[in-house]
This record gives structure tokens, sequence and C-alpha cells, in this order.
């Protein structure tokens, strides 16, 4: 009602504030009106008023002071929705890609653990001789790496993989390549896979020449490098015991 009363009885002057906000976030609009009259608008005005139409709310608020006047700021308070389907496309895409690298880590991990535990706990089981005589699972954790390498390769893998004026590989370009985790999935399974093959190999080797690869089939689940190692040094410590004993 103050309102009102201060409208018809002094006269006003528009004047436009800076708007502030942006386009598709909560915007302001202000715009002041100020009174040569400060007798009649002597109090302060708060109110908030929707207007008709599709109008923003309005919030109205209302000052006086000895050298300004009386002074009427509207706030049009507008909240827009916008809709960015191709942000929300590339987010579920990433959010998939994580997911289905998540899961390739941990069934290809699951997967070789069956025959490390054969090798280890029953080496001179027939069961675990056929086991490691198959290659199935080599077939299986290659279509698997083969599939997350095609998902996680771009453009810009090859340049990263020869970065250097010699086309050789680089420690920043390959960090950057397996900042991916689909890249870094394939990777495990790469080396799942390479891992396993050579502990096969110790396995066959050491049936072969009756010496024990316990130990260095468990390293090369792992540390596969330390297990091939270990291997060699049984294998020669072994041969020379065996040299000793027939020299005796």
């Amino acid at each position: 009602m103050s309102f009102s009363s201060c409208l018809s009885h002094s006269p006003l002057t528009l004047k436009p504030i800076k708007p502030c906000g942006s386009v598709g976030m909560r915007q302001n609009f202000a715009f002041s009106f100020r009174s040569n009259w400060p007798e009649l608008c002597n109090r302060h005005i708060v109110g908030s008023r929707r207007l008709q139409g599709n109008l923003p709310r309005v919030n109205l608020s209302g000052d006086w002071s000895f050298i300004g006047g009386s002074k009427i700021v509207m706030k049009p308070n507008a909240t827009r929705l916008l809709h960015y389907p191709k942000r929300g496309q590339m987010q579920a895409s990433c959010f998939i890609g994580s997911q289905l690298a998540s899961t390739a880590f941990t069934a290809g991990t699951v997967a070789v653990l069956p025959f490390y535990t054969l090798m280890v706990l029953a080496p001179n089981s027939d069961l675990t001789k056929k086991s490691m005589e198959s290659s199935l699972p080599y077939v299986v954790l290659g279509i698997l790496y083969a599939y997350l390498l095609y998902l996680s390769w771009t453009p810009e893998t090859v340049r990263l993989i020869f970065a250097s004026k010699y086309l050789l590989p680089e420690l920043p370009g390959i960090a950057r390549m397996f900042s991916s985790e689909l890249t870094l999935a394939s990777a495990w399974i790469h080396l799942l896979v390479v891992d396993l093959f050579a502990a096969r190999h110790v396995f066959q080797d050491g049936l072969k020449n009756q010496i024990e690869t316990r130990h260095s089939v468990s390293f090369c689940l792992f540390f596969c490098p330390i297990g091939i190692l270990t291997h060699i040094i049984t294998k020669a410590i072994t041969k020379a015991a065996t040299k000793e004993g027939h020299g005796v």
C-alpha cells in the first residue's frame, strides 16, 4: 500500500542499474526509482509480488535518505533451466568407460588366479598339467585386451607412443596416454597375459628338468621379471647340486 501511495504523490525518475547475472543462471535485474519528496515516502518498503503472465518473480525494496531521497529497487528473480544433451552424453560415456575398465580389470585378475593356484598348490596334478597346456585363457584374455585397446585408441595415441624425433616413446607421453582408465585396464590385461605365459614356461621347464618352481611361479604373478630370475638361479643351483651328487 505504501508503495502505491508513493507512486501517486511523487514524481519518480527511473534510473537503470547494470544488470548482473548470466544466461542459464539465476538472473537479477535492478532498476532504481528516486523521488525528491522524502517526506511522502519515509518508510522502508520490502515486497515480493508475482507478476501476471510469464514474467519472473519481482522483489521490491525501498529505502530513504536525506541526500538521495527515496529509492526503490526492483529485482526480478528468474531461474531458467538449460539442457546440454552433448555434455550429458559425454558424462554418460565417461561413466560407462570407467565402469567397463573397472570390470575388465577385476575379471582379468580373477581369471588368472586359478592357474597360479594349481601350479603352486598341486604342481604334479594331472589337472594342473592339462590346464597349463590349454591355450583358452590366452585366447579369452587376448580378445578382452583387443577390445579394450580398440575403445581406448585415439588419433593421439600414435603420436604419444612415437613422441620423440627418433620415433621412440618418451616417458611424459606414455604417462599421458595411461591417464585414461581404459588404457590402464588394457595395459593390466596385457601384463596378466604375459605374466601367465611366463609362469607357464617356468612351470613346464621345472617339470621337464625336475626343478622346484613354486616360488618362481608365485613371483611371476605380480613381479614377473623377478620370477624369471629366481627360476634361472634355482635351475643353475639344481644343476650344480646334481653334478656334485653324481661326482660323489
